[in-house]
């Protein structure tokens, strides 16, 4: 068998590993199973991908869409790698090749999805055949607490007991440590290593401002990073929205479609494929839309309402980018937003500590929205992650809003919070500060504290602020685990003590358009010899069907722009030029650059 340096530059094009990578792929080729954390973009597909061809047998890969299955099985063939996928959608006679490629050996790479795996059956037969490795892709599926739970995953536990000799390697971009841990325990996990890298994507630009003006707003922000080129997500909260937004942007010029769950199944596929093959368009959809999204050139992604927790927004946010190339991200949200997503939860069927998991994730998500620091920083430390310094490429670094000093407020709210014994949640303390005479404010004698009433001037939402900025800066604890009590830190010490201010953005001042720093261009756009090798690219995707990134990616046809190599030889060099691909398309890509 090859090892993973050889595989990694003949079948993939790429001189080496990036990150954690050779770790991940050496574990997983010594036998052992993991969890990878990796954000969207990071090369999660190839720590499975490498051991699956070094590693004797089958390698069977759980992927929860039919879409993000037969792109993975496009771009693997491309890169001559002898993969399928079994799925609802196959004819007969499809399906009996793809058993006939299992037990013939003649494969290396499986996909399936989580119900199928687990039909009656299924695992027997797959337990007859030498296996490589279990991955287990969008892993956060199977957590309970994950943002996309769902729960035919569950079934995944089988895989531990069934086949304890076969690493078993379970992938996501977005997991809080609740997450991390209940997918850890759920797929055997515990004593199985973390790689965790990290979730920082600093080529996207982060903007967030309150819905004032919608259309406004977004063709603003359209007007400022959308220049035809690559593709955009605008997510929106319902599906009447998707498809006016859609209307709309059409009647603005732009190649727009919608995307929501109760389209024709023909129409989601029409839109999918279009959206994939790489067609300059702007796809207005709810979060129904982009799970497991490999195209590298999404340029923007927006969304027109607050999403329900970080996880969920970052993962949406992550599929822009992936490239490498500068992306933009803009949230617009309202106080209706939050209203409904707080009623929702109250509303909701499931269990108190569930909905106790979906406040805090609720008032997260808000703070990041409200955030009157470094948003990115917000962000990252919903994910257990801290930034040395301001990120420099979202809003709030290039444009600083103007701020109030809240500090004495902040103080109160701490106050508060420690005279109370760390045992109460917000509510109960903005009733203290704002000296209501509750049932519960009097059973506790908290209206005999000297913060009692302390508070009156300012309403309950200014209060809901003072304490979503202290959670974001890490001066407030909120413990979720339990009933959301608000516990102050240790870095609640500075403001108690007037060493350090709080500053909170003026309610009356409309944050301001942002335009992201200027960068330089991954790609030479106005290169001839790029604009000749994309439409050849797209003329030869047409004709196969597929994709037209997975024959190449914009990033490869800009290096082999800029190199210009006049030989096979010379063109091997290029990162993203494997062997498979070299043989296919080395000499129709000479033939363009000599006609450019």
């Amino acid at each position: 068998m090859r090892g993973p340096d050889e595989i990694l530059r003949e079948v993939f094009g790429h001189a080496g590993f990036r990150g954690r990578q050779r770790e991940i792929v050496e574990h997983v080729l010594a036998g052992g199973s993991g969890l990878v954390l990796m954000p969207t973009g990071g090369g999660k597909s190839l720590c499975f991908q490498v051991p699956a061809l070094c590693r004797p047998g089958l390698a069977v890969v759980v992927s929860p869409l039919i879409a993000l299955m037969e792109d993975q099985v496009a771009a693997l063939r491309q890169q001559g790698v002898a993969a399928a996928a079994l799925h609802s959608e196959l004819e007969e006679a499809e399906r009996r090749a793809v058993w006939r490629g299992v037990f013939e050996g003649s494969l290396k790479l499986l996909y399936v999805s989580p119900e199928r795996l687990t039909m009656e059956g299924m695992l027997e037969r797959l337990a007859e055949r030498p296996l490589a490795l279990f991955a287990v892709d969008e892993a956060h599926c199977i957590s309970q607490w994950g943002h996309h739970f769902r729960p035919e995953y569950r079934a995944l536990t089988r895989l531990a007991e069934s086949f304890p000799g076969v690493p078993r390697l379970a992938l996501t971009a977005t997991a809080d440590a609740r997450t991390v841990q209940d997918i850890r325990a759920q797929l055997g996990l515990l004593d199985a290593p973390v790689f965790r890298s990290s979730f920082d994507r600093p080529n996207i630009h982060l903007a967030a401002a309150p819905r004032e003006q919608e259309r406004a707003q977004l063709r603003a922000f359209l007007r400022e990073g959308w220049e035809g080129r690559g593709a955009g997500i605008v997510y929106c909260g319902t599906r009447a929205r998707t498809e006016q937004t859609a209307d709309w942007l059409r009647a603005e010029g732009h190649d727009s479609m919608a995307f929501h769950a109760g389209m024709e199944p023909a129409a989601k596929r029409e839109a999918h494929r279009r959206f994939a093959r790489g067609d300059a368009v702007i796809m207005c959809a709810t979060i129904a839309f982009g799970m497991g999204i490999d195209r590298p050139d999404v340029r923007f992604v927006a969304h027109l309402s607050l999403p329900q927790g970080p996880e969920g927004w970052y993962q949406e946010i992550g599929r822009a980018g992936r490239d490498g190339a500068p992306a933009r991200a803009l949230l617009l949200y309202g106080a209706g937003d939050i209203a409904l997503a707080r009623h929702r939860i109250e509303e909701s069927p499931a269990g108190e500590e569930q909905k106790r998991i979906e406040r805090a994730r609720l008032e997260a998500m808000v703070g990041i929205a409200e955030a009157a620091t470094c948003r990115r920083r917000v962000l990252l430390r919903c994910f257990g992650e801290d930034l040395a310094q301001d990120c420099g490429n979202c809003d709030i670094c290039r444009q600083p809003p103007r701020l109030s000093d809240a500090t004495e407020a902040a103080q109160k709210l701490l106050s508060a919070a420690v005279r109370t014994g760390g045992r109460f949640g917000l509510l109960h303390l903005i009733d203290v500060l704002r000296g209501r005479l509750t049932e519960k404010v009097a059973q506790h004698g908290h209206d005999r504290l000297p913060t009692f009433g302390v508070g009156a001037d300012l309403p309950e939402g200014v209060w809901r602020g003072v304490a979503r900025q202290l959670v974001s800066l890490g001066a407030l604890d909120m413990r979720v685990e339990n009933h959301g009590e608000l516990v102050a830190t240790e870095a609640a010490r500075p403001f108690l003590r007037g060493e350090k201010r709080l500053l909170l953005r003026e309610a009356a001042f409309a944050p301001r358009s942002a335009r992201p720093p200027a960068q330089r261009r991954e790609a030479p756009h106005d290169d001839p010899a790029f604009a000749a090798l994309r439409d050849w690219r797209k003329t030869e995707a047409r004709a196969q069907a597929v994709p037209a990134y997975v024959i190449f990616h914009d990033a490869t046809l800009a290096e082999i722009a800029a190199r210009r190599p006049a030989s096979l030889e010379e063109l091997r060099l290029v990162p993203g030029v494997g062997e498979s691909k070299l043989e296919r398309y080395g000499e129709a890509v000479l033939a363009v650059l000599r006609a450019a």
